[in-house]
């Protein structure tokens, strides 16, 4: 049985070698599986008193497997989405380890039987165009942060980006200089897409870079939404500024804003917004970067006026038209000598 020096090597090599130059995957998943094994390895040393330094690859195993993810569910109180995420990073490598290490084929199989876990669907939290306009009012534009707020804010409507692909932005990420606008982002999967802009938020980004640092030569790789010490923001950060925008636009219109919010609301409240714009399915999957409408499809199944208009479309015909016989006695009549 191989030991923890061949487990470390399988291991920096699923993570290093294997996820970005064999299968191209984001930074962002590489931490994301990363804090799956130091979680795991952590779960070994306390809880089944196994010496990281004698932690061998049969180790890996069904059992501990599920006892891991119990653990994390019962003692770290984490949610069934992020128990499925932490066994997606472990069938990821499990499928890795078997082809690298024929002898773990059965362990390897058994655990890639541990099924995820269901869980209920969160209501979609969106805002409607009049509740993303009123949140755009709020930031104070007489200022540098808050014209950097509201350009930040504008863009993560308009290009329906992840947070993460704001924080990615630089200056050079723009193609607002000739029509047609455009942003370009850097998204899940090392993927590249180019979302239009509209006039407005490109004469926003142009004040905001005139006004700033940010617009100057040296600065055209750096961060485009920097914080105070000019690096990138965090994703607390970014939320931060969107809650404290969002709980102004709850004073002046607790109808709009009755729900809470997050970075991703944004996203979800420009899909809505285009759905019901009347924007089919496949060009808004595009637009957001789904690598399926089935992905998409779920804004069509959580919208209320979506199915509304649909139901109603499909019953269009129906009561509509009134019977041939209505009003026409002579048919009535004929209709009684024949039921004789």
């Amino acid at each position: 049985m191989k030991q923890v020096s061949d487990f470390g090597r399988l291991l920096t090599d699923f993570l290093t070698n294997y996820l970005i130059g064999e299968k191209g995957v984001s930074n962002n998943t590489v931490k994301s599986y990363s804090i799956t094994f130091i979680l795991l390895l952590r779960y070994m040393r306390d809880v089944k008193r196994i010496d990281i330094r004698r932690l061998a690859i049969g180790n890996i195993n069904r059992n501990n497997i599920v006892d891991f993810l119990d653990w994390m569910q019962k003692e770290r109180k984490c949610g069934i989405s992020t128990r499925n995420q932490r066994l997606a990073a472990i069938a990821a490598f499990t499928k890795f380890l078997q082809y690298k290490y024929p002898a773990s084929l059965l362990d390897c199989q058994e655990i890639l039987t541990i099924p995820s876990k269901k869980h209920e669907e969160k209501i979609i939290s969106y805002l409607n165009v009049e509740g993303i306009k009123l949140l755009l009012e709020q930031p104070d534009k007489s200022t540098i942060l808050g014209l950097r707020d509201l350009c930040l804010l504008s863009l993560m409507y308009e290009s329906a980006a992840r947070v993460q692909e704001i924080i990615d932005l630089t200056p050079t990420s723009l193609r607002i200089n000739s029509k047609p606008y455009c942003v370009v982002l850097h998204g899940k999967g090392n993927k590249n897409r180019v979302v239009p802009l509209s006039e407005n938020v490109v004469t926003i980004l142009n004040e905001y870079m005139k006004r700033s640092s940010i617009g100057k030569r040296e600065f055209a790789i750096k961060p485009l939404f920097p914080n105070k010490q000019l690096q990138k923001m965090t994703r607390n950060g970014i939320n931060n500024i969107l809650v404290k925008y969002f709980k102004m636009v709850q004073l002046k219109n607790p109808v709009i804003a009755h729900e809470g919010i997050s970075c991703h609301s944004i996203r979800h409240s420009k899909a809505m917004n285009l759905l019901e714009a009347g924007v089919e399915l496949i060009h808004i999957r595009d637009f957001l970067g789904h690598k399926s409408v089935i992905t998409t499809e779920l804004y069509a199944r959580v919208n209320p006026k979506f199915t509304f208009e649909a139901v109603k479309k499909a019953y269009a015909d129906i009561s509509e038209e009134i019977p041939i016989w209505e009003g026409n006695e002579e048919l009535i009549e004929k209709l009684k000598e024949l039921s004789k």
